[in-house]
């Protein structure tokens, strides 16, 4: 098996799945050659499909989005790319009130096999309008599919379920992880990972770590020091999918468990954690003591000043001090 680069397996979806299918059709601002897109993830595609297939949008979030839901409801499988997610709230009536509601308001009539790829994230001094996550505002939203990659094989995989998928689908992709290299099977393979499965990233007994995107290198890295200082086994779930969640994995690993901390780059407040925290103890609750911390960014906009960000945004630290608060927490119970 190679190893390639996110943004590689990226752009191989892409290129792979508009081999096999000619109504997939990419459009967004700058990702026609020679630019490629902002970080390179379209690069070669209009040179090998032509300007009918990949074409360069005005600057307007609102008409690309529009665009790709009326080609999409009309029989074309549109990928849309938004230049940064904190642009996607441009586009709010566009993805809440049509592309999620068509299938619904249609009987199944009509599906929207729409992909909106968009890019984000801390950890790149982008300042407060240029670095949020923010996949809970879609969570929250019926009819949306929410997938949210942490390394290339899944990148690769799901962003070509994405495509597949008769629903609207936005994929996330967390700027940091353009460049990390990963094991990725050979194109002829055409690996489809599924959209809503978790997969368990590292087995562990003492506690379940929940995280996805960056979140989840962090996790494994967090997971590592605490069995090399604590002697804890940590348990990640790379969640993969934000909506829908795989509840079946997460609580399966939590009754192994009995603890868990749910981490996101997201801002903690009302974020895709507390709905997972909350579901957890309202399943587990008269089956164990429930213990479950909650790791997110500080209720802040994102400071442009590096040194402030590292303030604001968690990391590593973060999910190793939240795994030692809970199995404190979960000593002293146990005492009791």
């Amino acid at each position: 098996m190679r190893q390639i680069l996110m943004r590689e397996a990226l752009r191989e979806a892409l290129f792979e799945e508009m081999r096999r299918d000619d109504r997939v059709v990419v459009f967004g601002e700058d990702i026609a050659d020679p630019m490629g897109g902002s970080y390179k993830v379209t690069l070669g595609l209009s040179t090998e499909f032509g300007p009918l297939r990949v074409r360069n949008t005005p600057i307007s979030e609102a008409a690309i989005v529009g665009a790709a839901v009326g080609a999409a409801i009309t029989g074309l499988r549109p990928v849309a790319e938004i230049m940064y997610m904190d642009f996607l709230g441009i586009s709010m009536d566009q993805l809440v009130n049509q592309a999620a509601k068509i299938r619904f308001m249609s009987g199944g009539q009509v599906s929207v096999p729409l992909v909106i790829r968009c890019q984000g994230g801390p950890g790149r001094a982008s300042a407060a309008q240029h670095a949020q996550m923010l996949e809970a505002w879609f969570a929250h939203v019926p009819g949306l599919q929410i997938v949210m990659p942490s390394n290339p094989a899944d990148g690769k995989a799901l962003l070509k379920a994405a495509i597949r998928s008769d629903n609207p689908v936005i994929f996330f992709e967390y700027n940091g992880l353009y460049n990390v290299r990963g094991d990725v099977p050979e194109p002829e393979e055409d690996v489809v990972e599924p959209i809503g499965v978790a997969k368990v990233a590292r087995e562990g007994s003492d506690i379940t770590i929940v995280a996805w995107a960056g979140m989840t290198r962090m996790a494994l890295q967090a997971a590592e020091q605490l069995q090399e200082e604590d002697g804890v086994q940590a348990e990640v779930v790379d969640l993969r999918t934000v909506s829908p969640w795989d509840k079946e994995t997460v609580l399966r690993s939590f009754s192994k468990t009995k603890a868990m901390v749910v981490a996101h780059q997201a801002v903690r407040q009302g974020g895709v954690g507390a709905e997972i925290a909350a579901t957890v103890y309202e399943e587990m609750l008269d089956q164990v003591d429930v213990e479950i911390g909650r790791v997110g960014a500080k209720f802040s906009p994102t400071p442009f000043a590096p040194e402030l960000e590292t303030q604001i945004v968690p990391g590593k630290a973060e999910i190793v001090q939240a795994v030692r608060d809970v199995l404190s927490r979960t000593a002293r119970a146990v005492r009791r």
